[in-house]
């Protein structure tokens, strides 16, 4: 028979690692049940793959740095060129799969920059409260007031088009987000049992936030970053597509389709290949933060 003292002794440190191990064979099985989630981490795993095995995976490397053969001018998909060839005679393929590491680390920046900014002031925010929190509120609102797109859109053309200034242009917007959601979340969990156990024993208010009210906001921290990425590559392929983005020749899927509308519809090709890039590396992050959301959200999957 358990007894009372049995029952509230701590767990051991090899209990404890095989919990974890039961949970994330859990997660797992609950992953892999979800056919549109094991779709966004297929299309997210080849995304990834693709930038970093690029300069070895395409076939025609040097068509990405400004080689250019006129003789295959606007060549149609072929056995030598899968997906064709652009105005300056480039394999399309070699641009598509080396534009995978442009939309990757143009990705990681913005979510980065974004979360760097937005979840200490959301934490901030939430847990003084007071003048604190509605400064750091009223600034927030300030930036949600104007679409994000059009802010960037701004500063991109005040400070020259270019690849790094249309990053730096939606990191420094891409933060509003992150307080909003950390903000609310950080409401809710220092209200809680272990917070206030914190406290009570003295507890100082820095060793709180990162023991306890961080570790509880990283779930939808997480959530959020896996789908921020796609949408983040898509609005850095948008200032591309109007010219305030990456410059040719730089393989960038958005300056690419900019360039290739003039072509359309005799020479599709062109544009096909670089926005199904594009919209599977979007959909592929999307599908993967859905994903992510129904296991790490218990709410979610009551629904």
């Amino acid at each position: 028979m358990t007894t009372p003292v049995e029952l509230s002794r701590p767990l051991t440190f090899r209990e404890r690692h095989e919990s974890k191990i039961r949970q994330w064979r859990l997660y797992a099985h609950m992953f892999g049940k979800s056919f549109s989630s094991m779709l966004g981490l297929g299309l997210v795993v080849l995304f990834l793959l693709l930038a970093a095995l690029g300069p070895w995976l395409a076939p025609y490397p040097e068509d990405t740095v400004g080689a250019f053969n006129m003789a295959n001018k606007l060549m149609g998909p072929s056995a030598g060129h899968w997906f064709g060839t652009d105005e300056m005679g480039s394999d399309i393929l070699s641009r598509v799969i080396i534009g995978a590491r442009t939309s990757l680390w143009v990705g990681l920046i913005i979510t980065g920059v974004g979360a760097i900014i937005g979840v200490p002031l959301g934490i901030i925010a939430g847990y003084r409260g007071g003048w604190v929190r509605a400064v750091i509120m009223r600034i927030t609102e300030l930036f949600l007031a104007v679409p994000g797109l059009a802010l960037a859109l701004a500063i991109v053309a005040a400070l020259g088009p270019g690849i790094t200034n249309c990053v730096l242009a939606l990191s420094l917007v891409w933060w509003p987000g992150y307080v909003r959601l950390v903000e609310a979340k950080t409401l809710s969990v220092k209200e809680e049992l272990f917070v206030e156990s914190a406290r009570s024993i003295g507890a100082k208010t820095p060793w709180i936030l990162w023991h306890h009210i961080l570790p509880n906001c990283m779930s939808p921290i997480i959530v959020k970053m896996s789908m921020d990425m796609g949408m983040a590559i898509l609005s850095a392929a948008s200032l591309g597509f109007i010219g305030l983005g990456a410059q040719p020749p730089a393989p960038e899927w958005g300056a690419m389709i900019s360039v290739a509308r003039t072509y359309m519809p005799d020479w599709w090709w062109y544009s096909l290949f670089p926005g199904a890039a594009i919209f599977l590396t979007v959909l592929g992050f999307n599908l993967l933060g859905d994903g992510l959301r129904d296991i790490l959200d218990p709410r979610s999957r009551d629904r």
